[in-house]
């Protein structure tokens, strides 16, 4: 096995322990704290993630410019004195930002509940911000040990605090709250001590280098404001159903989705690996990669949607108070398959192009399609049925766009295989929400089986490329 193949399985391996951890602890908090703390406050701890989910925003795509720039660098070949002063500039920008929260949650918040929820946000910001750029230099650099390790630590800390505030008898939501965000700074102080060579250093090193904060934004804009949008893209639907209907019907469809996206933690595995491996391959390499990727990546994520109808039984028994909103979960559950593509293929492979204002565009395109279909689902039918349906068909229309014109860019041809895939997931929620039960799992397993012997070929295909990438 020649050194490529090596270092890529050591990475991986590191990255997939970490996201595994990180898996066990997601899927424990999921089911644990909705059984702990009622309705009511799991609908403001479900508020606190979603308005943390869009806290990145505030740091202007600063950290993304470095991540695209110096992605597949080696760290020892980085300037660490101009790294030292983007960190503690970028800090400072924070801070500030975290003082404009601190007020505006003192003062213009008359809901003590949602107060205190800001006010948490903004140290979120504080905290994931700041960390961000460090984390983000780690990934570029392919340090993927020391960024698994910090993920764990994150994850790890949390999950002791919860433990922690379980045996203590603290059943509140504000607790937990704390809780995350302490696994986040620990996380920091980690990573601050990995990178210590760019955060500690003399004062006298530090200066004001605008012109090199400005590089970074403006190479980094578009891919946050992409980011940004993609959030936007559920976050449109979910906020609209928070003020249609309540914090506990929104707290209800938020345990849905933890539950369907669950996997998308593992996916990232070997998306956070892909990008920097990418950036060094050779462009002629590109399409016949994707395509050994993506064979092996759809029949994965075609075979996870099997998982739901287990999931579903359990958690019907675990958490019957949310027993009706659980069958949303028969519509919602595809939407690890959009994420999954989009997260591991389109976008690292686009992002390697450097075709972030492809990434941008159909992202906003995505959020104009939200805006219409939540007007009309949400606001004039009033149906929480469509408005949740509406989140699956959203993902696949910009997965879809998404990967079409990447397609065009590699000169590959992925029509056929988007519409057998489609299908698939077709014939997944027609069976979860119409058949259900027994009936509905044996017919999705039949179509699954029946895609495995359509694609038999292309599947012994992507075995034999993966050997030969192993002996080379």
């Amino acid at each position: 096995m020649n050194t490529k193949a090596l270092s890529f399985i050591k990475n991986f391996s590191y990255s997939l322990i970490s996201n595994v951890v990180a898996l066990l602890i997601s899927s424990l908090v999921i089911l644990i704290i909705p059984k702990l703390i009622g309705i009511q406050s799991y609908g403001y701890w479900q508020l606190y993630l979603f308005y943390s989910s869009y806290i990145g925003f505030l740091h202007f795509g600063w950290s993304d410019g470095i991540y695209l720039r110096f992605g597949g660098y080696r760290y020892s070949d980085l300037n660490k004195k101009i790294f030292f002063s983007q960190f503690w500039m970028l800090f400072i920008s924070q801070f500030i930002l975290f003082l404009a929260i601190f007020f505006y949650s003192r003062y213009f918040v008359a809901d003590s509940n949602k107060s205190f929820i800001i006010l948490m946000t903004g140290i979120c910001m504080l905290v994931s911000n700041t960390r961000i750029i460090l984390v983000h230099i780690l990934q570029s650099t392919n340090r993927i040990k020391e960024y698994a390790v910090t993920t764990m630590l994150d994850r790890i800390s949390y999950f002791i605090l919860i433990v922690g505030i379980v045996l203590l008898n603290q059943r509140n939501y504000e607790y937990m709250i704390v809780a995350d965000i302490l696994g986040k700074l620990f996380s920091l102080l980690y990573v601050s001590y990995l990178c210590k060579d760019i955060v500690f250093r003399s004062i006298k090193e530090f200066h004001w280098d605008i012109r090199e904060m400005f590089i970074n934004i403006s190479v980094g804009i578009r891919l946050m404001f992409a980011n940004i949008a993609s959030i936007l893209i559920i976050g449109i639907v979910r906020f609209s159903i928070e003020k249609q209907w309540d914090v506990a019907t929104f707290g209800k469809i938020s345990l849905t989705l933890s539950v369907s996206n669950l996997m998308m933690v593992f996916i990232n595995a070997m998306g956070i690996i892909m990008f920097p491996i990418l950036r060094r391959a050779n462009k002629e390499n590109l399409p016949t990669i994707y395509n050994t990727m993506r064979n092996m990546l759809m029949v994965m994520l075609l075979g996870i949607l099997i998982l739901y109808y287990p999931f579903k039984s359990i958690l019907s028994v675990w958490l019957p108070q949310y027993a009706d909103s659980l069958k949303y979960m028969a519509l919602v559950f595809p939407m690890s398959l959009y994420e999954g593509k989009m997260s591991l293929l389109i976008n690292t492979y686009l992002k390697t192009l450097r075709k972030e204002k492809l990434i941008l565009k159909v992202n906003v395109l995505s959020v104009v399609l939200s805006l219409v279909t939540t007007i009309g689902t949400v606001f004039i039918l009033k149906s929480l049925t469509l408005s949740v349906l509406s989140i699956v068909f959203l993902l696949a229309f910009r997965c879809i766009i998404s990967e079409l014109f990447l397609a065009r860019y590699l000169n590959i041809s992925v029509i056929k295989d988007i519409s057998i895939e489609n299908l698939l997931v077709v014939v997944f929620i027609y069976s979860g929400w119409v058949l259900q039960g027994k009936l509905g799992f044996i017919i999705y397993l039949v179509a699954f089986l029946l895609y495995l012997l359509c694609k038999k070929k292309e599947i012994h295909e992507t075995i034999n490329e993966i050997k030969n990438f192993a002996k080379k």
